[in-house]
């Protein structure tokens, strides 16, 4: 059960936002869509009980109400990028056609930066905080399986682990550069033409010395 904030009776301080009521059931899911969001844009030693407030424009208490440590609030928001995350793959669209392999990469990029964000910055503090890497590791996981199968199906023969590690990380770093502004819209796409060139290639050519 999860109880709505109460709406300040007080006109807000100037640049702060004005407190709001959330409704039943969404209390939570916001707060983790905020947390996500301030540490993709200000770091994780910015996630504060306090931030998170700000930036679902409600009161302090209500965060310190649903989590009760700044711990359980990184806890709980790596779970939710992981589930959001794993929801929204496109590395298993189950065609085995190299043409549909990640397919909309970059839409979901640009749609969801603050999520892509999130999970690089984890990446760093779990290399601070071993606890995190066991969540750190079930997400790469997942991904690493959807990949793999994907890649057994695109080619003739089941995939390499060693391959599917090293178009993985591929992929991994082109988000990492949209993300960032190292690299456009425009470059993750001719890039991603060409791995899927490659991956023709490679099935055409696996395909001949079967034969």
């Amino acid at each position: 059960m999860t109880e709505p904030a109460r709406t300040s009776q007080k006109a807000p301080s100037r640049g702060r936002r004005p407190t709001k009521r959330l409704g039943y059931g969404e209390g939570r899911e916001a707060l983790l869509k905020a947390a996500v969001r301030v540490v993709a844009r200000r770091g994780l030693r910015h996630l504060t009980y306090r931030a998170v407030a700000e930036e679902a424009g409600v009161t302090h208490g209500l965060v310190v109400h649903h989590f009760g440590s700044r711990d359980t609030l990184i806890e709980e928001s790596l779970a939710y990028a992981i589930r959001t995350s794993l929801s929204s793959s496109l590395l298993e669209p189950g065609t085995g056609r190299p043409e549909d392999f990640v397919a909309g990469l970059t839409d979901m990029v640009e749609g969801d930066p603050d999520g892509q964000a999130y999970q690089y910055e984890l990446l760093l503090e779990a290399r601070r905080r071993p606890e995190l890497l066991p969540q750190v590791r079930e997400l790469y996981d997942e991904y690493f399986g959807a990949s793999q199968r994907e890649l057994s199906r695109i080619l003739p023969g089941d995939a390499s682990p060693a391959l599917n590690r090293l178009v993985f990380a591929a992929l991994d770093g082109l988000v990492l550069h949209q993300v960032t502004g190292l690299g456009t819209r425009e470059d993750t796409e001719a890039a991603l033409t060409e791995l899927r060139s490659l991956l023709h290639r490679l099935g055409a050519g696996r395909s001949a010395d079967d034969d």
